[in-house]
């Protein structure tokens, strides 16, 4: 674990046995120094865990105006926005972006944040939900004050910080108030039988979205056994063999909440292969409003959530008052998106 302290060249210098001047040049690798001088001063620096301080390397030249986003996968249309989001910002500055998948892998996304603290990224974006427990809050907490010690910044995307005192930025949007609005939206048309698909307990942005389509089920006088949740993750795979499987099993229900746009893709799949239509016989709302959700078919009712401008204001929120920063959470808002997949209950099964 990194300690808050943060590593001077001096330290470094001083567990090598050499100069504070000989360190700087070891460590720079551009002025001449005996290979076995370097090798102990690299092995002191490891020791301490020491990283140059970025903005002091930018003031000489040689640090980098660089931003890191980090997602689960670049193949997710809702991450692909949030990272454009961010190169788009960084390019608008200056900067450079570099973009790193995990494939959900806590220890590769330690990694790459190390990575990217030893090459000088002076930010560090994580994007997405993830699982909330003791290990995560310790990683993050190692993850922000490393960041911190080195000058650079860590923002969070779409997760939340483990504690104010963390010294990392949160910029995330409302997913629960998505959530609630468009199931009330389902409720509006006459549904009450309405099925969420794509669960994932512990992981905060589906349990936020479970959230709101539990409050607006209560809103609208229903019981708690109202809510039929069906966890089975994300992702488009997922979506159809869920809901062939809920298909096979029973038809009382007359909607469905997907979790995200791909597991309503995957949703539409599995009820036309079924021989059921949508809007007439089903009801799919999604959430996210990706780029293909109006391509779907029929025309995806869905959530837009803010992804490009999640991304952009990562960088700008993060860039604009660096000092006041840490611990500083922003909300973005969300709205519902009205196409064609959102119909009347099939007469008699409103209820």
């Amino acid at each position: 674990m990194v300690s808050k302290g943060r590593v001077t060249i001096r330290e470094v210098a001083e567990r090598a046995g050499v100069s504070t001047a000989t360190a700087s040049r070891a460590l720079s690798g551009n002025h001449p120094v005996p290979p076995a001088t370097r090798a102990r001063v690299l092995r002191a620096a490891r020791d301490l865990d020491y990283v140059a301080n970025a903005h002091a390397r930018a003031l000489v030249g040689g640090g980098r105006k660089m931003a890191a986003v980090v997602v689960r996968q670049v193949t997710s249309p809702f991450y692909a926005q949030v990272a454009e989001g961010v190169e788009a910002e960084a390019a608008d500055r200056g900067w450079l972006c570099v973009v790193g998948a995990t494939g959900g892998d806590a220890q590769r996304e330690m990694e790459f944040v190390q990575l990217m603290r030893e090459e000088g990224a002076r930010l560090v974006i994580l994007v997405g939900g993830v699982v909330e427990d003791e290990a995560y809050r310790e990683r993050v907490a190692h993850y922000a004050h490393a960041l911190d010690s080195s000058g650079a910044r860590l923002v969070l995307c779409g997760r939340p910080a483990p504690g104010p005192e963390i010294p990392a930025l949160v910029v995330e949007f409302d997913n629960e108030a998505g959530a609630r609005a468009v199931t009330a939206h389902l409720l509006s048309a006459g549904h009450r039988r309405i099925v969420f698909l794509g669960g994932l307990p512990g992981n905060t942005a589906l349990d936020a979205r479970v959230a709101g389509y539990r409050a607006a089920l209560a809103d609208h006088g229903l019981p708690p056994e109202a809510a039929h949740v069906v966890d089975c993750g994300l992702g488009r795979a997922a979506g159809h063999r869920a809901m062939t499987e809920l298909l096979k099993r029973t038809d009382e229900f007359t909607a469905v909440f997907a979790g995200d746009d791909m597991v309503a893709a995957g949703a539409l799949r599995a009820i036309a292969d079924a021989g059921r239509r949508v809007p007439d016989d089903i009801s799919v709302v999604g959430y996210n409003d990706i780029p293909l959700a109006e391509d779907f078919n029929p025309p995806l009712t869905t959530v837009r959530t803010p992804a490009e401008e999640l991304g952009r204001a990562a960088v700008r929120i993060a860039l604009r008052d660096p000092e006041h920063a840490a611990g500083a959470h922003h909300l973005l808002g969300t709205h519902i998106v009205v196409r064609e997949s959102v119909g009347a209950p099939p007469p008699g099964r409103a209820l």
